[in-house]
């Protein structure tokens, strides 16, 4: 089975983490500061805490910006539904905006509709959670402007996105966003196995976000509200949580992150490779759009269904049986039955539905191969004609 994404561990990632299995720190040690520095040196922005998840990075971070029950959070129809449920988490309503079926991240105009439509009402959202979709990033200047005449906070949801650029910026340089959030799930650009970061250029944001990582507690004698009483003094200053990552997780983060730009260029390599490869087919291949890097953590596709005589599940389950291990990116996050109870239906946002009837991931990693790349093609042909 060639599988739609894989990790690549090397040599030098398995010598990290057994150096610091045998150093003094195993968990909250010098190597998380270091992977902090390691990542805000590379993107541009000032700050960075390292944490467990994307998911908690998205919690934390909108817990940081005072999310609450008061308050609206908005983000992608189509999403991985930590996108939105970290506006649940806070006790905020969410709402969604339908995607532009191009570039499969949220469609502009659509947004600006509902934020007039939300402006009329007196429903504006306190937090936009824009998400780069398979590694694009959305229209960012526009959108800050958007956040400029609305009032409303942005997040960017930059799982998919580390070590692409927006015009002559990494992506997670917080240039036109609050926060920006990178995965480091195994399946993403790099990995720590399991975690995430959260990045800003804001001193205070950061400073909330390090406290509510770890119990909401401190041992910066800055800020306490007690005297300090000694070296053994701490104190718990807001209700936090334990979404630390571990030395461990870090060390492996470090040695992975050195080749990001490496392995984001074999991706667009790859990328391109399968825009020439599928040109001829009844369907539509990824567009990127001008001074746009895209990291290209997935590469979907998008079946031409009316000039196809199969059903998508036919396809989908045809390519599995023959060794191509497709996959879904995503079931729009109305469509689950947990937000049908709260109200939501897919029918509200077409461009989505229409996007999960005609979308497949195909596989895209550093290390496919040519052979294999070639087998995915010539095994879609088969299937699709």
């Amino acid at each position: 089975m060639i599988p739609y994404g894989k990790q690549d561990i090397t040599d030098d990632d398995i010598k990290a983490v057994v150096d610091t299995l045998n150093s003094d720190f195993i968990t909250q040690g010098p190597r998380i500061d270091q992977f902090e520095k390691d990542i805000t040196d590379k993107v541009g922005s000032k700050y960075g805490v390292l944490v467990n998840s994307a998911t908690s990075a998205l919690h934390i971070s909108c817990m940081a910006l005072g999310l609450g029950k008061e308050d609206i959070l908005w983000t992608s129809a189509n999403s991985f539904v930590a996108s939105s449920n970290c506006g649940l988490y806070c006790g905020a309503k969410v709402s969604f905006v339908d995607i532009d079926l191009e570039t499969y991240n949220i469609c502009l105009k659509k947004l600006e509709e509902k934020l007039l439509e939300a402006k009329t009402k007196d429903c504006l959202p306190k937090i936009l959670v824009v998400v780069h979709m398979c590694g694009q990033s959305c229209d960012m200047s526009k959108i800050k402007k958007l956040s400029i005449e609305y009032g409303f906070k942005i997040i960017e949801d930059a799982s998919h996105a580390v070590g692409g650029k927006y015009h002559d910026s990494y992506v997670g340089s917080c240039k036109y966003s609050d926060i920006a959030v990178f995965s480091f799930h195994p399946v993403k650009i790099i990995t720590t196995a399991e975690g995430g970061a959260a990045l800003t250029n804001d001193e205070d944001l950061y400073n909330k976000m390090s406290i509510l990582r770890t119990h909401g507690i401190t041992r910066d004698p800055n800020m306490m509200e007690n005297e300090f009483e000694g070296p053994w003094y701490y104190e718990q200053i807001d209700l936090g949580l334990n979404y630390r990552m571990t030395d461990i997780q870090a060390a492996l983060g470090r040695s992975q992150f050195k080749r990001v730009d490496e392995y984001v260029l074999q991706r667009n390599n790859l990328a391109k490779k399968y825009d020439s490869l599928l040109s001829d087919l009844p369907l539509q291949i990824p567009m990127i759009m001008e001074n746009i890097y895209s990291s290209f953590h997935l590469y979907v596709i998008l079946l031409d269904l009316a000039n196809i005589a199969k059903s998508k599940k036919d396809i989908f389950i045809s390519l599995r049986e023959k060794g191509v291990g497709v996959n879904l990116h995503y079931i729009p996050i109305p469509m689950h039955p947990f937000y049908k109870k709260l109200g939501f239906n897919e029918k509200d946002f077409p461009n989505s539905l229409e996007y999960y009837q005609k979308a497949i991931s195909i596989p895209l990693y550093p290390k496919l191969s040519e052979n294999e790349q070639s087998y995915v093609v010539e095994t879609l042909k088969k299937v699709l004609t």
